[in-house]
Parts: structure tokens; sequence; C-alpha cells
């Protein structure tokens, strides 16, 4: 893949190769994540970053990545403070908005409206997010997430044990990262939902066409007991026709630190793609895991940064310029 100027929409763009590249990008993205050093080698570049969905991390985190660059960011929030409201189209909307931006990430509430809306744009457009079906730059900071904590234990992402678990229908962040992982070897899957909230059969049936071993379930214990990851998920209320109907699964599958103890490895990574639903009536992720080293959900986080920091340097060309474009910083740290 070359990454010039191209779209990033799915997930399904990418061969192993590319996801090598990337991560390689990210790793030399760290000491200006980290806020150690500085660059501005996006000296004058414009971000348009338009949520039509509410986001925090996601939408800040690509802020942060083009500021970090020396970029300069534009938002755009909410529908109904948008001229979609006015019933403009996003065809239009692409058209304009793309004229004022020399890079757009943008998250929509509905299936394949970031692609209809980069048919249109004169720029690069990223998919933060669009409705139940992809979100490419968090699979990628999860792969990249799962990689960097499995290697300390001296393991690889070929051959892992990951149990996915929650709302695994509508959570898009799990399409997207099976996706991914079916590039790689000798997986396997446990999948940990209701029936009615399980994984896609085609998304069942892509992994094992790829070689993995897939098991679906609806007993948490017995599946989180033999895993190296055990990914999480919230009930994905927004995607509900009432919250009364998500209400029947909240709460379902709770992980906390006495479950861990008891049927988890000593050095099972603990993930999720955030926010957690912390209310009591759901609480997936107890607060008494916060000090489990294994948590890895707010490394997670941080490693959006780097991840996105390397899409928009390899998408804008300046990799190679980044280092060049740098100093150190003049103000206190101690990251």
């Amino acid at each position: 893949m070359n990454f010039i100027g191209q779209h990033i929409l799915s997930v399904q763009q990418f061969e192993r190769a590319d996801i090598d590249r990337l991560f390689s990008v990210a790793d030399m993205m760290e000491p200006y994540a980290r806020r150690q050093r500085l660059t501005k080698v996006l000296d004058g570049a414009i971000l348009g970053n338009m949520f039509f969905e509410p986001s925090t991390r996601t939408r800040v985190s690509f802020g942060c990545a083009f500021n970090l660059l020396g970029g300069e960011v534009r938002e755009t929030t909410g529908i109904q403070n948008s001229a979609l409201a006015k019933g403009e189209s996003l065809y239009d909307t692409a058209r304009v908005l793309s004229g004022y931006s020399d890079i757009i990430v943008m998250r929509h509430p509905e299936a394949f409206s970031v692609a209809e809306f980069a048919s249109a744009s004169r720029v690069p457009v990223i998919n933060g997010g669009d409705g139940a079906n992809e979100h490419p730059s968090q699979a990628l900071l999860d792969l990249y997430t799962i990689r960097k904590e499995v290697s300390g234990q001296g393991k690889s992402i070929d051959h892992l044990r990951i149990a996915m678990i929650g709302d695994l229908k509508n959570g898009r962040t799990v399409h997207s990262l099976c996706k991914l992982m079916r590039l790689y070897n000798n997986l396997y899957f446990t999948m940990v939902a209701p029936a009615e909230l399980q994984m896609q059969q085609e998304v069942v049936e892509m992994l094992r066409e790829a070689g993995h071993t897939v098991v679906v379930t609806d007993k948490l214990e017995e599946s989180i007991s033999k895993v190296d990851i055990a990914y999480s998920t919230r009930i994905q209320e927004e995607r509900f026709a009432s919250k009364e109907e998500a209400d029947r699964y909240r709460g379902r599958f709770r992980l906390n630190q006495s479950i861990y103890t008891e049927f988890c490895e000593p050095n099972t990574v603990i993930m999720h793609p955030l926010p957690r639903d912390s209310r009591m009536e759901a609480n997936e992720l107890d607060n008494d895991l916060n000090e489990n080293p294994n948590l890895a959900i707010f490394r997670q986080a941080d490693n959006g940064i780097n991840v996105r920091m390397a899409l928009f340097a390899m998408i804008l060309d300046v990799v190679d310029q980044v280092d060049s474009h740098s100093r150190s910083v003049n103000w206190y740290t101690n990251r």
C-alpha cells in the first residue's frame, strides 16, 4: 500500500507489511507523542476534524496528533452544528470542507457514510468511525498495543489467544480488529457475548477461512482462563432502539480483580477501547483493576497518539522530515 495521499476507510486496505511499516513509524513518533521533543514538520497544514457523533478520545487524540506534528486543527462537532442539519448532502459538505483542509478525519453515525464523503473529497480522509461498521485507527492502535504488551512477555501477535467480550454485534472496534488480525498466523479467538450480541457470522467465517480457531460462547469465566488478551467492550447503547433494550444486556460480563485472580493467567493483558461504562449497573471493568499492572487500557489510549501521528506523517509524506524539523521542548516534562 502506498500511504501517500490515500484515504484510510477500512482495515481491509492493509496487508501485513503495511502494518509493519506503520508500526515502525509509530515507534519513531514516541518522543514526539510523549512531548519529549517538538517537531513542526506540518507547520501551516490544516486538519479538518469532523465528528458528527459523540467522541472524546478519538477526536482529541487525532487533534493532538496533528498538533504534535506542528499542524493546526479545525473542528466540527455534532450534525446539529453543521450544514447537514439544513439538508446539505455529504457530497457538498465534502467538496466545500476539503477546500479548507489538507486532510480530514470524519466520524458519522451511519455505516459507509465516511466512504461516501471521501468519494467527493479533494484531500485524504481518515475514517474515525462510521456507525457500527468500522473504526480503522482504533483497530490499528489496539493491534499496536497488543504487540507492545506481549513483546515484553517474549511473544508475538502470531499464535496469540484472545477473548473478545461484550457487545460484539455493534462494537465497530472489534469488527475492525478481527479484520486486521486475520493477517496473522494461528490465532485463537473466543467470542464471549449473549447470542443476540454475538460477532457477525461473516466475521467469524472470515477468521476461520484465514486458518484461525474461533469459539463462540456466552460463558465468561471459562473463556478468560487461557488467553493472552481479554478485550472487553461496552454495550453500545446508541445502537439500540431504546435504553431499556440496552439495559437487558448491561452488566452481563463484568471483570473485576477477584475474577481476574481466580480465572486468568498471571500475565493476561486487559484491554478496552474506552469509554468503559463505570455505572454500577454496568461496570464492565471494575475500578479495583486500576492498580493491576496488566490493565492496559490507558497505555492503549496513549498509543493512539503514536499511531495517528504515523498515519498523518505517512499520508502527507513527511516521515523523512520529522526529525529535521524538531527540537527539544522548552517546558517542564516528566514523561
